[in-house]
């Protein structure tokens, strides 16, 4: 479907219908599927899906305006569609109601961390995170937040200076190899990160600790075997995890 037709039916509507409108297709039927967008890509879909007002609409305002159908993500003026919002569009486009996100809670806090994220690396694992969330294949979400997380480890330790680092990680490991670069990591086994974070200040202790149990979690999840975590148990891992890292 595209945006001319998902819009046609409100495209005499009040801007702030057209605005959450436009949000529900970026969502849900555009190709990729985006589940934020700025005031500028908002009125470039409705400018392409030929709403005669668009070019005149003041996209943000409309926006602020337009609470609780969305809700702004991270510091750029970046918005997102809420469940209220959703619901709304459905109803006026005569959209079947979709099933409840098992999830939804760790989608929504996961959901506003995403566009804040400056490395695209740990922006795309998070967001492959909430697609797994969103269909209840929780080892798959916990094994892709972990991969974030850890990335957002990483290029914190380098921050804090080579010589300090490749000193903690001997520390811990006496065979580590030197790390330059991020990319060299791949060799740094994650508990020695975890205890070289430690020594640089970047955790405490009982963080560490918390954080030890998140990777024992993340390797029973990655590993062939019949465990499967219940949702409360994933709920609390995303807790502890995006407490401490991000």
């Amino acid at each position: 479907m595209t945006a001319a037709e998902f819009l046609h039916p409100v495209r005499t509507s009040s801007r702030r219908v057209l605005v959450v409108a436009a949000l529900y297709f970026g969502k849900h039927f555009a190709d990729p599927a985006v589940d934020a967008m700025t005031p500028s890509q908002i009125k470039a879909l409705m400018l392409k899906a030929g709403i005669s007002n668009a070019r005149k609409m003041n996209v943000g305002s409309a926006l602020a305006e337009s609470s609780p159908d969305v809700h702004r993500v991270g510091p750029r003026g970046v918005w997102a569609i809420t469940e209220t919002g959703e619901k709304k569009v459905e109803s006026l486009l005569g959209i079947p109601g979709r099933k409840a996100v098992p999830q939804a809670k760790d989608v929504a806090a996961l959901t506003s961390l995403v566009a804040s994220q400056r490395d695209d690396a740990v922006r795309g694992y998070m967001e492959e995170a909430i697609k797994c969330l969103e269909v209840d294949a929780l080892r798959a979400a916990v094994v892709f937040l972990w991969a974030g997380a850890i990335r957002t480890l990483q290029e914190g330790a380098l921050g804090k200076g080579r010589k300090p680092l490749n000193a903690a990680l001997l520390k811990f490991d006496p065979k580590s190899r030197e790390v330059k670069k991020v990319e060299d990591f791949a060799y740094v086994k994650d508990r020695w990160l975890l205890l070289a974070a430690g020594e640089l200040g970047m955790i405490d202790k009982g963080e560490r600790g918390t954080l030890e149990e998140a990777l024992n979690l993340r390797n029973r999840c990655g590993h062939p075997t019949k465990y499967r975590p219940r949702s409360a148990k994933v709920s609390a891992y995303i807790e502890d995890v995006v407490g401490i890292v991000f």
